[in-house]
């Protein structure tokens, strides 16, 4: 998922079908794809508003109070991660 979100991000003109297959082979059906494809570009879209209109973060924002580890994430989400999950994602 992230190397199709990388590649829809800096080269969305290589963006083929064989990506929406490779996507479908670790399980997401076309729903998850479009949802995929669909916050990407619409982060992409806010982003490029933003940095095109020179808008600035407010004074108060920490980019390392916003970010999660692995850990916290696990423990918020309930869920631990397997290896084997994480590689068929990649």
């Amino acid at each position: 998922m992230l190397d199709y979100v990388v590649k829809l991000t800096s080269t969305p003109w290589n963006v083929t079908e064989e990506d929406v297959d490779r996507l479908r082979e670790v399980g997401f059906d076309d729903t998850a794809v479009l949802d995929v494809c669909q916050v990407a570009s619409y982060y992409n879209y806010v982003n490029r508003m933003a940095d095109g209109l020179g808008v600035e973060l407010e004074a108060n924002w920490r980019e390392e109070a916003y970010t999660l580890s692995r850990e916290e994430f696990e423990k918020l989400d309930g869920v631990r991660l397997s290896e084997s999950t994480l590689d068929a994602v990649d």
